[in-house]
C-alpha cells in the first residue's frame, strides 16, 4: 500500500532473502568488512541515501517525461543502477531524498522493491535543501540503533560501484566519513580534494585551482558516521562546501581513490561519453551481454525485444531499448535509442538520444547531440545539427545548427 505526505512516502517493506554475488542468503546478516551487522530484530541495518534531486533541467527534453533518476541509461532507469549496486553488497534499505514528482517516482519502483527485496522509502523536501540539508531531513530514517554507517549517493554519477571496497576502507581508517574520489585531466574545472597520498587522510579542499594542487574530485559517493547528521542542520545547506571541510579540518576525513571509471551522466554530452564507458566497462566485466554479429561494431547494447533490419551497420557505443524497431540499411554511432523507437530504412544517427516512442524517417540524417524528447516525429530526409526537440512535435524541416524546437 503506498503512503503519502507532505514530508515522506512510504512503499511496502519486502522481507524476501537478499540475492548476493556470493550466492542468496536472508536479511538476518550481512558482512562488514570482518564483522556482521544485526539490528534489534535481528534484521541486517545497512541503509543507503540517493541524493535524487530536483527538475533535472540539465537533461530536457527527457526530464519533461519522467523524473531524470528514471530516464534510461544503458536500457536501465539510472537509479536502478544505484540500488542494485547497492543491494548487491547487503543494503536493505534505500532512502530516495526528493524534492520533484516523488509519486511517479515511488510507483515505478515498487515493481523493482519487490524484485529486488529491497525497502524503498521516500524523503520529501518541501523546498530545496541542497546536498546536506536533506540528510537532516531523513535523519529518522537513517538512524537505528546498531550504529553503522550509511551510504549517500549522488543519483547522476554511474561508475563501477567499488561499494564493498569503501565499507573496508572504512573500517581500516577509523575516521567518522570517507568519500570516494576520482581522477580527472584538468582539475582546474572542479573542486580539488587535496589528500595524504599514504593515509588517503583529505588535507582540504580547492575550488577550481588556477595552480595545480591535485587531479583528484569528489565523485559524489559517501560512507558516513551516523555522527555526521549531528553536524548537520535543517536548512539548505552543502554537504561538499560546509559540512565535509569541517570533518577534514578535524582529520576525520578520508578518500578511496574509486578504481575503474567515472561519470557524473546529467546532462547529454557526459550522458553519451558516460555510455561509452559503461559498456567498455561491461565488456570487461559481462561481455555476455553486449549484442554480436556481422552488423554490430564495438560495444553494443540490444534489448532481446528490439527488431533489427538488414545491412545495418550498429555501432561503437550504442544502446537499443525495447520495443525498438530498426530497419534495413540503418546507421548508429554512439547514441541511445529508447523504448518504442522505430528507426526507417537508411537513417544514420550518430552522437544523440532518441527519446522514447519517436520515429526517424527514411535517409534522415541526426547527428552532434540531437536530443529527441518523448513520442517526436522527424519526418523522411530530414537533418539534424544538434536540435534539442520537445515532446509530441513533428520535424518536417531540417535544423542546420542547435537549437530548441519548442
Amino acid at each position: 500500500m503506498l503512503s503519502f505526505s507532505a514530508t515522506s512516502c512510504t512503499l511496502f517493506q519486502i522481507d524476501s532473502a537478499v540475492e548476493t554475488r556470493a550466492g542468496t542468503r536472508s536479511l538476518t546478516q550481512s558482512t562488514f568488512g570482518s564483522g556482521v551487522i544485526l539490528g534489534q530484530a535481528g534484521n541486517l541495518t545497512m541503509k543507503a541515501l540517493i541524493l535524487v534531486g530536483g527538475f533535472g533541467t540539465r537533461l530536457r527534453p527527457l526530464t519533461l517525461s519522467v523524473p531524470k533518476p528514471l530516464v534510461e541509461f544503458a536500457n536501465k532507469p539510472m537509479i536502478l543502477h544505484q540500488i542494485e549496486a547497492l543491494k548487491a553488497i547487503g543494503v536493505n534499505e534505500v532512502v530516495l531524498a526528493i524534492n520533484y514528482q516523488p509519486e511517479v517516482m515511488l510507483n515505478f519502483l515498487k515493481e523493482f522493491e519487490a524484485k529486488l527485496g529491497i525497502k524503498i522509502t521516500c524523503s520529501q523536501e518541501t523546498e530545496p535543501l541542497g546536498t546536506a540539508g536533506p540528510l537532516a531531513l531523513a535523519r529518522d530514517k537513517l538512524i537505528d540503533d546498531s550504529g553503522e554507517p550509511f551510504f549517500v549517493l549522488n543519483s547522476d554519477v554511474i561508475s563501477e560501484y567499488p561499494l564493498k571496497e569503501m565499507i573496508e576502507f572504512h573500517k581500516s581508517h577509523g575516521g567518522e566519513a570517507s568519500i570516494m574520489v576520482t581522477k580527472v585531466d584538468e582539475p582546474s574545472k572542479y573542486g580539488v580534494v587535496v589528500t595524504d597520498e599514504s593515509t588517503g587522510k583529505v588535507e582540504k579542499f580547492v575550488e577550481k585551482p588556477k595552480l595545480f594542487v591535485g587531479n583528484k574530485i569528489n565523485a559524489g559517493i559517501y560512507l558516513l558516521n551516523p555522527s555526521v547528521l549531528d553536524r548537520i542542520e535543517l536548512r539548505p545547506t552543502s554537504i561538499e562546501k560546509e559540512v565535509f571541510p569541517k570533518i577534514a579540518a578535524e582529520k576525520q576525513l578520508y578518500a578511496m581513490v574509486l578504481p575503474g571509471f567515472w561519470m557524473d551522466i546529467g546532462q547529454p554530452r557526459d550522458y553519451i561519453t558516460g555510455l561509452r564507458l559503461y559498456l567498455d566497462s561491461l565488456r570487461k566485466r559481462s561481455s555476455s551481454r553486449l549484442a554480436t554479429g556481422p552488423h554490430i561494431v564495438g560495444n553494443v547494447l540490444v534489448d532481446e525485444s528490439a527488431k533489427i533490419g538488414e545491412g545495418c551497420l550498429i555501432g561503437p557505443d550504442v544502446a537499443i531499448g525495447p520495443g525498438c524497431v530498426v530497419e534495413s540499411g540503418v546507421r548508429l554511432s554512439r547514441c541511445t535509442v529508447m523504448r518504442g523507437v522505430r528507426i526507417k530504412k537508411h537513417a544514420c544517427i550518430s552522437g544523440s538520444i532518441i527519446g522514447w516512442h519517436s520515429t526517424v524517417g527514411q535517409w534522415a540524417r541526426v547527428e552532434n547531440m540531437t536530443i529527441l524528447g518523448e513520442d517526436v516525429h522527424v519526418c523522411d530526409e530530414i537533418y539534424s545539427n544538434g536540435g534539442v526537440v520537445l515532446p509530441h512535435k513533428e520535424i518536417k524541416s531540417s535544423i542546420l545548427k542547435p537549437e530548441i524546437v519548442m
